[in-house]
């Protein structure tokens, strides 16, 4: 029976992997669809990046990095990539793994020489002793039980919604702990850390864990989705969860590396986008309002967490994704394995997340990306 078992998976993915990819659109049919989609929802400033065979085949900028100014985007404008620092940081802790410098289920404070409550910022989880149990397995597959931001829990009291590993809720505050065990357990700099192994092994000169100064004659100011105006901040704290400023030319070189597996072993790069952990919120955000919800639609595409990304089951195998979002920032990354292809698309204008499923769908087809539970307010038709 386990013989029959192991092919009957082995001749499923064989079929997937020999089955033809479907033909890309071309470049100018990406751009004419893309001009048309952003006019049609007054979307002020877009991006994008189509990584394909292990190249970069199109990277494309539209509408303005400064709609007062009538300032262009470009493919070197500096944007904020939010969010897309996790998959970024998640990559590369998985090579702190391969050189046996951290156990994903090692508990975080194994590695402290102090109790966690007695550094600085975490205080607050004094006499709350789920901090001994926190891994980083549990940090990058946000299963930690901690609020995504400690400003949205009532007079900042940080604590532990579940215990960790018992539930999925996203959470930034987890990531804020796996980089205290970097710096304060390791004694790594997480800024050089990513500087070193994943932008400069990207050759990614225009991105950054932390604001430069160089930054500021191209920047990318962000739009509302009422259209209202946002300078771009100027981050002065590396955060692993979020502070990496980059451009669309840099993001599209990143995740060819990523998609390629190039810095880690084999066995990482598939612990990366393996399925850890099942995703059955109805949606999400609001994180902790959600955790305990359930939606069907979960299931049959097998959602689940990755590290540090989402994965699923698409129309020819595994996908994974990773999006950023702040109220004047919409990016998102939609990569399919058996393909080999990554759509890459920053928005300095929230509006773009209304047209983000017609984009992917023009570029890569059906992906069955779960549409309805990252953005439930613009995209959930039930």
């Amino acid at each position: 029976m386990r013989f029959a078992v192991f092919s009957l998976v082995s001749l499923f993915v064989a079929a997937c992997e020999s089955a033809p990819k479907p033909e890309l659109p071309s470049s100018a049919d990406i751009a004419a669809e893309t001009r048309r989609l952003m006019q049609r929802e007054d979307v002020k400033g877009l991006a994008l990046a189509v990584v394909t065979a292990g190249e970069v085949r199109d990277v494309m900028s539209f509408g303005y990095r400064n709609v007062e100014r009538k300032e262009p985007l470009e493919t070197d404008t500096i944007m904020y990539g939010a969010s897309l620092t996790k998959a970024a940081f998640a990559y590369m802790v998985l090579q702190l793994v391969d050189e046996g410098l951290v156990d994903l289920d090692r508990p975080i404070a194994d590695y402290l020489d102090r109790p966690i409550p007695d550094y600085e910022g975490w205080a607050v989880l004094n006499g709350d002793e789920d901090w001994r149990r926190v891994t980083p397995r549990h940090v990058l597959t946000h299963t930690t039980g901690l609020h995504n931001l400690r400003f949205l829990e009532p007079n900042r009291d940080l604590k532990f919604h579940f215990t960790p590993g018992d539930a999925y809720a996203y959470s930034g505050e987890g990531f804020w702990l796996l980089q205290l065990m970097l710096e304060e357990g390791l004694g790594l700099d997480v800024k050089e850390e990513m500087q070193t192994r994943m932008f400069d092994r990207f050759d990614m000169p225009n991105t950054s864990m932390q604001w430069r100064e160089d930054f500021a004659d191209n920047l990318a100011d962000g739009y509302a989705m009422d259209g209202s105006f946002e300078p771009h901040d100027e981050r002065s704290n590396v955060a692993a969860s979020g502070s990496m400023d980059t451009t669309i030319a840099d993001q599209a070189k990143m995740w060819r590396g990523m998609l390629a597996g190039e810095g880690l072993s084999a066995a990482s790069r598939a612990e990366w986008v393996r399925p850890q952990f099942p995703i059955r919120t109805a949606q999400k955000f609001p994180t902790i309002e959600n955790y305990d919800t359930s939606d069907p639609r979960g299931e049959p595409i097998n959602l689940s967490a990755g590290l540090g990304v989402e994965t699923w089951d698409g129309p020819q195998g595994r996908a994974f994704a990773k999006g950023g979002h702040n109220p004047w920032t919409g990016n998102i990354v939609i990569c399919q394995e058996v393909e080999e292809r990554c759509l890459v698309l920053l928005g300095n204008s929230v509006r773009a997340e209304i047209i983000y499923p017609e984009i992917v769908e023009f570029v890569l087809g059906e992906t069955n990306y779960p549409w309805w539970w990252t953005y439930p307010a613009l995209h959930d038709s039930e």
